[in-house]
This record gives C-alpha cells, structure tokens and sequence, in this order.
C-alpha cells in the first residue's frame, strides 16, 4: 500500500476515498473544482482510480483490488478488505487531513469513515453520495450521525429521508447526469429517426459480468418474441471493452442480432436516437429517463442475494427513475418475474404511439424541474458544502 505524503502546512490537504469508477468520476470532478477553489495550495490524497490519480491524487492502491461484486464473492474476499480498510484508516489518520470525503462505496467507505472517527475525531468527514438508506436498512441513517458531518445527495428526495431517519445534516447537490444533458437530448435529425420505421430498441443488460450473464438469455428471448409477433426493430447493445467477449458469447444464438457499440459517445448517440429501452435496473434507468427513452426494466440476482434483498428492501420501486419522479411509470420485472412472457408485451407497447408510452414520455418530461440546482453544477454545490466543513485550524503537517 503506498504511503500518504506529508504536506507543508500551508497547504489544505483533503483525503478523498473512492473505490468504483462511478465515484472515480464524482471525485474528480470535485477535484477539479476544489483545486479551482484553492489553486496550488490544496493536496489530495486517499483512494480512487484514473481520473482522480488524473486530478492530482495519490492513491494508496488500485481500486480494481476492490472489484468485488456479490455477497458470497465479498464473503470469499473478507480478509483481504479488512486489510485494506485497516491501511486506508491508518493512512488517512497519519497524514492529518483538514477532510475527509469517501464516496459512495458505503460497503468499504463507511467502514473506513467510522474507524477514522473513532482514531481522532477532529477530522471533518463528508460523505459524497448519500447511502441508501431509504430503501434499506434505515437504522444506518442515525448511526451515521455518530462518524458523518455532511451528506451530499444525489437525488432530490435524500434530505427528506435523512431528516426523517434522524440521519446526519443531508444537502441535494445534483445528480452529475444533469450536467450531461445536451449529451442526452436528440438533435432534430436525431429525433426523426426516433420516430422513424424500423424502431431503434436498445438493450442494456448490464454493467457487470454477472449482470450480463443473468440477462442476457431472457433478453434474447424477448427479441425473439417480438420478431415471432412480426414487430421489426433495430435492436442496439451498447457494453464497454471489458464486457464485449463475454456480450458477443451472450448473443451467438439471439434470432435477432443487435448492433454491438462501445464507448460513451456511442452509447449516448444511440440514446439521443432511441424509440425504447430494454434495461437492467440501475442509474441507467434514470439516464434513459432523462433522454426522454421509455423502457421496460428487469432484474435478476443471484438466490441468496435474492433472499437477503427481499427481506430488507423497503421501498415501492427498485428503479431509480421511479423514485425520483415519484410515480410507478417504469414497469418493472424483478426475479421470477423476470421474463420473455413479461417483457415482450410491454415492449411491443411502448414501440408504437400509444397511452403506455405516452403516460413515461409525460413523466420524464419533469425531470429537470425535479431534479434542478440552479446555477451551480453538482460538482461546485458539492465543493461549497466540502469547503465549509474543513477544519478551520489546520493540523500540524
């Protein structure tokens, strides 16, 4: 693990913690703005991947250490994430931070958060991406006030959540897709082929391998349904290089071949040009939402997360872009109900013009005014809020 380098005490350090592309991407553009902010007199140091190491951090080891998807897959890797956490605390508490910011990742953040707390409690912690607290294990909320001075929400509804759940001071900063809305919004040109014959249906099975694994098979049978119904369409996969073996193997024996495309650009082209969706649940589901695309969503797991999830999941949806707009729009097919049988007559709804597809086109349609922050980006409400919790004295360093 590398060591955390002492800074001068002149200079503002700021610990970031990251372990998921996702918030990778979150912390650097907050690092950006903080060093904007600070200019050269602003150290970063912690954990993240390319773009923060990009921005300037020192990163203590590579999160790829620390991708680890599923209960049993963690339980296997235990020690070894005891170990990291045990070095990520000792790190963070050495170097004397005037904050510290984990992001998201609750699994590892929280763990590291708490320790930190515990070790010297002069340290300002923030945490970027409110935990999930509404939708399961609601106890975290108020135990969090014992280690977090501030939640940063990515969604409209978390302050609310974290006030009820007598939870740490909650902020709604915005979700970083809002800062990304001309990328998601279609040209005219872009449009007309929306509403142009043979629709352009996209299928997003996941982001994981054993997302892909799982969905793969019952969305090449839904395909298959629709070409048996005599319903053409241009089915398009968007994956990412280290998903495209296992996507190609996935659709060798689909009756309907999608087109395969890769990288964001493509992918956000294929967006601004979609009839429909056929998606794993997700953030993408709140991404097809705000690029006016109706979508039919599904999800599988394995059994014994299946099991766990049942009994702790407290919310009336599981998609994303349901809670956020406050209404069951997006028809969801979790589990069991995860199938062709399911799937196909919904899709064959929303690729003609009809009241299914026009009650999601209606809703989606008040995304920016729900999930609106005024003038400020995301990024700079979030470095605002980071700022005014550093630590006025500043250690010795």
């Amino acid at each position: 693990m590398t060591a955390l380098p002492a800074a001068g005490p002149a200079i503002r350090r700021i610990c970031l913690v990251a372990t998921e592309e996702s918030g990778d991407r979150l912390g650097a553009s907050l690092m950006k703005v903080l060093r904007q902010r600070l200019g050269d007199g602003v150290a970063f140091s912690g954990v993240g991947g390319r773009g923060m190491i990009g921005e300037g951090l020192v990163s203590l080891f590579p999160i790829e250490e620390l991708s680890i998807v599923g209960f049993t897959a963690v339980l296997k890797q235990l020690p070894k994430i005891l170990r990291l956490i045990r070095g990520t605390v000792d790190a963070i508490v050495a170097s004397q931070p005037d904050v510290l910011v984990i992001i998201d990742s609750p699994d590892f953040t929280q763990r590291v958060a708490k320790r930190v707390r515990a070790r010297d409690g002069a340290i300002p912690i923030v945490n970027y991406v409110a935990p999930t607290v509404w939708a399961w294990r609601p106890g975290r909320a108020q135990t969090m006030r014992g280690y977090v001075d501030h939640v940063l929400g990515l969604l409209p509804f978390e302050p609310d959540a974290f006030r009820r759940l007598d939870g740490p001071p909650c902020t709604y900063v915005g979700h970083p897709l809002i800062e990304q809305l001309a990328s998601l919004r279609p040209t005219p040109e872009e449009q007309a082929r929306r509403e142009a014959a043979p629709p352009r249906l996209l299928v997003l099975p996941g982001s994981r391998r054993s997302e892909v694994g799982r969905h793969m098979p019952v969305f090449g049978e839904t395909l298959a349904r629709l070409q048996a119904q005599g319903i053409a369409c241009e089915a398009v996969l968007p994956t990412t290089p280290h998903l495209e073996a296992a996507v190609k193997a996935g659709v060798a024996n689909w009756p309907v071949q999608p087109t395969i495309i890769m990288g964001e650009d493509e992918k956000r082209a294929a967006f601004r040009s979609a009839r429909a969706a056929l998606a794993k649940s997700g953030t993408v589901t709140l991404e097809l939402a705000l690029a006016g695309v109706p979508m039919v969503t599904a999800y599988r797991v394995g059994q014994v997360e299946a099991f766990i999830l049942r009994r702790l999941v407290k919310v009336p949806s599981v998609i994303l872009a349901n809670l956020v707009i406050g209404e069951a729009v997006i028809p969801e097919f979790l589990q069991e109900d995860c199938t062709a049988d399911n799937l196909a007559p919904v899709l064959v709804d929303l690729l003609k013009d009809g009241p299914v597809r026009a009650r999601q086109v209606a809703a989606f349609s008040r995304l920016d005014s729900i999930m609106a922050t005024g003038a400020a980006s995301p990024s700079e409400r979030a470095a605002d809020i980071v700022l005014a919790t550093m630590r006025r004295e500043r250690a010795p360093g």
